[in-house]
């Protein structure tokens, strides 16, 4: 197809922004951050490199409170500081005409004691599994993780408003609920890992609550056209589990429907051009929730140029998230419309290092 004619380079409305193209930078976990989780001088180059006129970046996530941190090394957004370090990521961006949310995440059970002041990780329930986590230990197992006190949860919600209100401060255009991936709002969500018997648990209704209470909060403070939610209905990250996945994901959709919210970004299972890498997995999108969800649809799962054009022109997405990709190629929307190689990324250094294979990859010369 002739790049002239590709969906995937076409502007779209998303909330309240108004893209040049649907090409998104995908929420990474890199681990860059300094000691203090303040956005790194690295990081500003970084998210500068990835960042287009009119085109949309989705930082890695950031914490809420310093309990709430699964990685040394992962941003945070609960100090001034913090604040002031993230500024220099967005006037980067907004320099070059770009637009950049920013992802919020409890990681939750996914976590260990030297990263939450000698405390126990928490979840929903305590459903045991088995992880590692990054720490100044490198990486090791994740420590036994309890269940929250009826009375914790408003805490945790208000931490991720204030987060919201730092976020604005810092200069972003939006936020995005990290839902996914089996992180706290995740197996809130999921029956697998939430076997409270309160009003937080139990039916479908009850098990979204959480969810929906910092998706009130962040619109509350944004307004729900700059807010984005994340979802992984097929994902099996961090022993996540749903028994009926379709009647979960779609009362969570039909009820984020009365917002009005950005978008819907949902993970696939990973695909690779127009083939579904995952056996007997359809695209989540338009196997259930784009039948039910209003708004727009951003997809993510590993795709390519053609896939993603694929998923666009089928209607099942609006727009695509690339992470790989987009790690070893600064460039990616420039290389999609003129169809130029992609440079293969280095697995090594997606978790943690310096600027290697993170800042120096250069653009593409014609």
């Amino acid at each position: 197809m002739n790049s002239q004619d590709l969906k995937l380079l076409s502007p779209v409305k998303l909330g309240a922004l108004d893209l040049s193209h649907r090409v998104v930078l995908a929420p990474m976990t890199r681990l860059r951050a300094d000691k203090d989780d303040s956005p790194s001088a690295m990081m500003v180059e970084y998210y500068r490199q990835r960042a287009t006129q009119g085109g949309l970046l989705i930082t890695e996530s950031a914490h809420p409170s310093y309990d709430s941190r699964g990685y040394i090394g992962a941003p945070g957004i609960y100090t001034e500081q913090h604040v002031a370090a993230w500024k220099k990521i967005t006037d980067a961006v907004h320099a070059k005409g770009g637009l950049i949310f920013m992802q919020i995440a409890h990681d939750g059970r996914q976590s260990h004691v030297d990263l939450s002041w000698g405390n126990a990780p928490v979840a929903p329930s305590v459903v045991p599994y088995e992880t590692t986590v990054f720490t100044e230990n490198g990486w090791v197992p994740n420590s036994p993780h309890r269940a929250l006190e009826l009375d914790e949860i408003p805490t945790i919600v208000e931490s991720f408003r204030q987060a919201a209100v730092r976020a604005k401060q810092a200069g972003f255009d939006g936020v995005e609920l990290h839902n996914a991936n089996g992180y706290l709002a995740d197996t809130f969500l999921q029956d697998g890992t939430n076997r409270r018997t309160d009003a937080y648990g139990g039916t479908i209704e009850k098990r979204a609550r959480f969810s929906l209470e910092v998706v009130d909060a962040f619109a509350s403070v944004w307004g729900a056209d700059r807010v984005g939610v994340r979802v992984s209905p097929s994902g099996r990250w961090g022993a996540i589990s749903d028994s009926n996945p379709e009647a979960t994901f779609g009362y969570f959709a039909e009820r984020l429907n009365a917002y009005g919210l950005a978008y819907l970004h949902v993970i696939e299972p990973r695909v690779m051009g127009t083939e579904t890498l995952v056996e007997g997995q359809a695209p989540v999108a338009s196997s259930f929730l784009r039948k039910i969800f209003k708004g727009p649809i951003m997809a993510a799962g590993g795709f390519d140029r053609d896939g993603a054009e694929d998923i666009l022109q089928r209607g099942d997405a609006d727009l695509v998230a690339f992470g790989r990709w987009f790690s070893s190629n600064p460039d990616l929307p420039e290389r999609f419309r003129h169809g130029h190689p992609l440079t293969q990324y280095v697995r090594d250094a997606f978790w943690g290092g310096d600027e290697r294979a993170y800042t120096d990859f250069t653009p593409f010369a014609a």
